[in-house]
């Protein structure tokens, strides 16, 4: 707690002396504080804690609060003159030699200068009458202003720009625009004398020249800044009391910076070509090229508001009077003032209007800012009505054309000044329900939402009308206004951003029976309407989708008019911009015209967004109604006629299966139906595009098509080839419906099972006929329980391993028929593997070698026979000696034919290598081992020596398998010591291992 230990007011000025108390780190400290006030306004400080900052120290504060509070505890005293004015000399020079002893070492220097000045007798002091007295008031004639500490804003908006937007200082610059506003509204000049300097140091960020240099656009928290700041001058010099001379400074000001070429433009990209803010007819012809637009920069709207003036009688006479309404004898043009009901209108350009309504409301003239904003909307309304009456002469003629223009060349939804935006918050403000609690926080810490009640409109003839319901109505007329979709990145993020702020707006207001009807009345106009609604029977290719808007008008209507919160939801389910032939209509606007070639997409870098909104409107609808077959079915088809991306439509078949399976309570089967129907549509549209969640996919469609039940089953078994590839159908869909674990999910009887079985089998033949590759063995798997499909499975493949099938599919398959009891098979499909594989001399890593002593085992334990048949394949097939030595070993260990094939007998003897068919498999490998040998020593390093003398060892024991075999390896030896005599060291190695 601060307290003001001693104070006292001079004249106009106050001071004293502040203590902050001890505490546990800090000992007590005290601050002198000085005051100059003048008319009720502050108008310097100075205090001794050396605190910097725009707002007033705390010291400040406490020595202010104190002449208020206690006034009768604050020694009161004329101004100094006049106290000096009192006394003789004798009492003036007392008084000035205390004081300077007082103070001699900061005072002595300044009295000496002015004793020296005052006794010259032509210097500048005695030219003047009288003398300075800091106590006094100012001249009547003078400015006074509260004190503004200029240096600190400066330096404050340098700190937070330099920051960009970390720290919070995106939130710490909104809240100096927020002070502006509140300077503004309490009509203290410094309001934009403070918006000059924030706009100085905006325009002195150095990010901005190296944004220009390098084509990229600012960041988006720093655009929105840029958009208050352009939209607070708009404020300022729309102020309906300033001097002429006053907006003069400040448009010049603006032009200055709109000339620099660092200012940023409008549209956050190229140049806008928006319409003038005083005029909202388009300046140009269609053969206008972009390049010769006006540069519209972010100041541009306040230079064109500074043409605006407030002497306009009618104008005048709408903010100064509730109860302004049409005289009785009208004269000529006045009809154009006054709507039927005689009640006043105001013709202007709406985002023009509404900025008068903004200036109004920010500089305290709260009541005339409504009156303004109800003669807006009254004007809103005519308009809506007579293009409603224009449109239904119209219609037929365009319904048959399937399309239409747009009346609205601008939208008001993420325009620059926020004329919705504006209109809601000043018509809200008069109904907001003042709540003691209001700064409490709910559970969540996010603050309370505002709570509203009605309150009349002042002046209204029939009495019942609302502000509230007046500001549901505008949002609702501003929200469903069709308008183009704006060029540019930045433009277009605006567009969702705004609409999302309006509906968050709107989802605060607790809807009674009278905004009911005010929702209701303007959603069947909105769906009535002709080219001025978004939500109208045609619309331009390039309209704004409505899906945002239409979820809150689906869920607000709901509860009290499901038909017509229906058809608004499936009205605007559409997104004709992805529509290759919609027609494009005719815009009357210049920088639409190159979009009007069929088939061509425009540039919409916020497409993914819309879709996902589109997606969402379309999961409320779903979630609204399950358990109705008739709406499910109605708004299925919007979803398949209007939703164009597979994984959106995904998306929603999951929500549909989420909600139609909770966990506590039995599905929904018609729900059920629906998310079966948009998976098997997403099959569909992926069966032939390569997709990331693929897999995902299908798995999931078969968990629905459980749910849903063995017809469902069935019928996805019986059409798998148009929803899935042949791999698909068999890994994924048929084993996964032949599980134990569906059977049980389904508690099938037999013949139910018979049948889910036979649909597995035929499209697991289908599969392997189609692409036995990769469904084979599936197939087999699948066909086991039947002979005859099993039989014909096998037969599929036998078929296809001429051509159509590798060695390691035809070897896994052979395995898995040794594995189910078939070990001739087995054989059979071995030989037609190795027919396919070829092994070089020095591939003794290859994969396929497991395969081959496999295959050679199986052989083996089969007979002599069998043995006979694949050996001529091995020596074909396979040029690598260790492999063939590998083979020879495990064939000559035991005795061939120990599978014990039923009527078959075994002589139970071990086989020679002198006699075929391993007399063949020897001189392979003996053959293997010597083109080896001299493949090796081509290429041979010394480091490898000590490798190649073990690789002879291995050779020899081989060579020594034959009967002359010792006497070969000795003149193989001796060949390899003439051939390679140049290679001294290794040859030196061979003599002393071989001799």
């Amino acid at each position: 707690m601060k307290n003001a230990l001693s104070c006292e007011a001079n004249g106009f000025h106050l001071s004293g002396m502040v203590t902050e108390p001890a505490t546990q780190s800090e000992p007590e400290t005290g601050h002198r504080v000085a005051i100059s006030f003048d008319r009720c306004k502050i108008t310097s400080v100075t205090c001794g804690c050396g605190n910097r900052d725009i707002f007033y120290c705390a010291h400040v504060v406490a020595l202010s609060l104190y002449r208020i509070r206690k006034p009768e505890q604050v020694k009161l005293r004329l101004p100094i003159s006049e106290t000096l004015f009192q006394m003789n000399r004798d009492q003036l020079q007392k008084l000035v030699q205390y004081l300077i002893t007082a103070h001699h070492t900061e005072v002595l220097p300044t009295a000496q200068k002015l004793a020296d000045e005052i006794l010259s007798s032509n210097s500048e002091i005695n030219q003047v009458h009288g003398a300075p007295d800091p106590t006094a008031g100012a001249s009547i004639d003078d400015d006074n202003c509260w004190h503004l500490d200029e240096e600190q804003v400066r330096e404050q908006v340098k700190q937070f720009l330099s920051q960009g937007g970390y720290y919070g200082s995106g939130k710490q610059l909104n809240s100096m625009f927020a002070k502006v506003r509140e300077m503004l509204r309490m009509r203290d000049s410094n309001g934009a004398r403070m918006l000059t300097l924030i706009t100085e140091q905006f325009m002195a960020d150095p990010r901005l020249s190296l944004w220009r240099q390098q084509g990229t656009g600012m960041t988006d928290k720093c655009r929105q800044l840029w958009d208050e700041l352009g939209a607070l001058w708009v404020c300022v010099v729309l102020n309906p009391h300033c001097k002429s001379e006053e907006k003069n400074a400040w448009l010049r000001q603006l032009k200055k910076w709109a000339d620099m070429d660092v200012c940023p433009l409008e549209d956050g990209n190229y140049g806008s070509e928006l319409p003038n803010i005083t005029n909202a007819l388009p300046q140009s012809n269609l053969a206008q090229d972009s390049l010769a637009r006006p540069r519209r920069t972010v100041f541009t709207r306040a230079m064109e508001a500074c043409d605006l003036h407030w002497q306009d009688s009618h104008l005048q006479r709408i903010i100064s009077s509730d109860f302004y309404v049409s005289p009785a004898y009208q004269r000529e043009g006045e009809s154009l003032l006054f709507n039927p009901q005689g009640l006043p209108l105001w013709l202007d350009h709406v985002p023009t209007a509404c900025a008068r309504v903004d200036a109004l409301r920010s500089h305290g003239y709260p009541r005339e800012a409504l009156r303004l904003a109800v003669a807006i909307i009254n004007t809103l309304r005519l308009q809506q009505q007579r293009q409603l009456d224009i449109y239904k002469h119209q219609k037929k003629d365009l319904l048959q054309r399937g399309m239409t223009s747009t009346t609205n060349l601008e939208g008001w939804v993420g325009h620059p000044l926020d004329p919705i935006g504006c209109l809601f918050a000043t018509l809200t403000e008069t109904c907001r329900v003042e709540d003691d609690n209001a700064m409490d926080t709910g559970d969540s810490g996010e603050p309370k939402p505002p709570v509203y009640q009605h309150v009349p409109v002042w002046g209204c003839t029939d009495g019942g009308e609302s502000y509230l319901a007046l500001a549901l109505e505008v949002a609702l007329m501003g929200m469903g206004q069709q308008r183009l979709m704006p060029e540019g990145l930045y433009a277009q993020e605006k567009v969702c951003r705004n609409e999302e702020q309006i509906v968050a707006k709107l989802q605060e207001l607790a809807l009674d029976e009278l905004l009911v009807q005010t929702l209701r009345k303007q959603a069947l106009l909105l769906l009535e309407g002709g080219p001025f609604s978004g939500l109208g029977e045609v619309i331009h290719r390039e309209s704004v989708p409505m899906h945002t808007f239409a979820k809150y008008l689906f869920t607000a209507l709901l509860p009290h008019d499901a038909d017509l919160s229906y058809k608004i939801g499936l009205r605007a389910m559409r997104l004709p911009v992805l529509e290759s032939t919609a027609p494009s209509g005719d815009v009357g606007h210049p920088h639409h015209g190159i979009s009007i070639v069929p088939g061509r997409y425009p540039r919409w870098f916020t497409l993914g967004h819309l879709e996902s909104q589109q997606c969402e409107l379309a999961s409320t609808m779903l979630t609204a109604a399950k358990g109705d077959m008739l709406r499910l079915r109605t708004v299925l088809e919007a979803i398949q006629k209007n939703i164009h991306s597979s994984s959106l439509i995904f998306k929603l078949a999951q929500d549909a299966f989420k909600i139609a399976t909770p966990a506590d309570s039995p599905p929904d089967i018609t729900l059920l139906n629906v998310a079966l129907e948009l998976g098997l549509q997403v099959m569909r549209m992926t069966l032939s595009t390569l997709n990331w969640r693929r897999r995902e996919m299908v798995r999931w469609l078969v968990t629905c098509a459980t749910e849903v039940g063995l017809r469902a089953l069935v019928s996805i078994l019986q059409s798998w080839y148009t929803l899935f590839t042949p791999t698909e159908a068999t890994s994924i869909v048929a084993a996964t419906v032949m599980s134990h674990n569906t059977i049980l999910r389904l508690s099938l009887d037999y013949p139910q099972r018979e049948e889910l079985a036979s649909c597995a089998r035929t499209l697991a033949l289908q599969c392997a006929m189609k692409d036995p590759q990769n469904c084979a063995l599936s197939a087999l798997t699948l066909c086991e329980k039947d002979h005859i499909a099993f039989e014909t499975a096998y037969q599929i493949v036998i078929d296809a391993a001429a051509t159509g099938m590798t060695y390691s599919q035809l070897f896994t398959i052979a395995r898995y028929m040794e594995h189910r009891g078939y070990p001739l098979r087995a054989f059979k499909l071995a030989t037609l593997a190795m027919a396919h594989l070829n092994l070089a001399y020095n591939q003794d890593t290859h994969p396929a070698i497991n395969d081959v002593l496999w295959a050679c085992a199986l052989s083996h334990s089969l007979g002599k026979n069998e043995l006979a048949a694949i050996i001529p394949l091995v020596v074909k097939s396979v040029h690598c000696a260790t492999v063939l030595s590998d083979i020879l070993r495990r064939c000559t260990m035991t005795a061939p034919g120990l599978a014990g094939i039923p009527g078959r007998r075994n002589s139970g003897k071990l086989m020679s290598t002198d006699k075929a068919p391993l007399r063949q498999l020897l001189d392979a490998t003996i053959s293997a081992y010597i083109n080896t040998t001299h493949s090796r020593l081509t290429h041979i390093s010394p480091r490898h020596y000590g490798e190649f003398i073990e690789f002879l060892s291995k050779a020899r024991e081989t060579f020594l398998l034959a009967q002359d075999g010792h006497i070969q390896f000795a003149q193989f030896i001796d060949n390899l010591k003439q051939i390679y005599k140049g290679k001294k060291k290794l040859m030196m190695l061979v003599r002393e291992r071989f001799g």
